[in-house]
């Protein structure tokens, strides 16, 4: 297994713990913890894909990292008003 692959695994398992403890309502959407969970798996994932690429994963993960800094900026947005 390459370096790649295990940064990538690292992505998954970001990925994974943050929908598992939103669901587990651990965390909110608003926290930082998850946004930031959310943030290391799809940049493990990209680099793990510049090493392996595979179009729709890398599309994939792009989109999630956008709407992961909307969210978290619309989120904020509503703490502020």
């Amino acid at each position: 297994m390459s370096i790649a692959d295990i940064v990538g695994l690292i992505g998954v398992a970001a990925y994974l713990s943050a929908y598992g403890l939103l669901q587990m309502g651990v965390l909110k959407i608003e926290d930082i913890r998850y946004v930031s969970l959310n943030a290391v798996g799809g940049v493990a994932i990209i680099y793990s894909l510049t090493f392996n690429f595979n179009l729709s994963s890398f599309v994939t993960q792009v989109l999630w990292l956008i709407f992961t800094i909307i969210g978290y900026f619309r989120s904020r947005g509503r703490q502020a008003s």
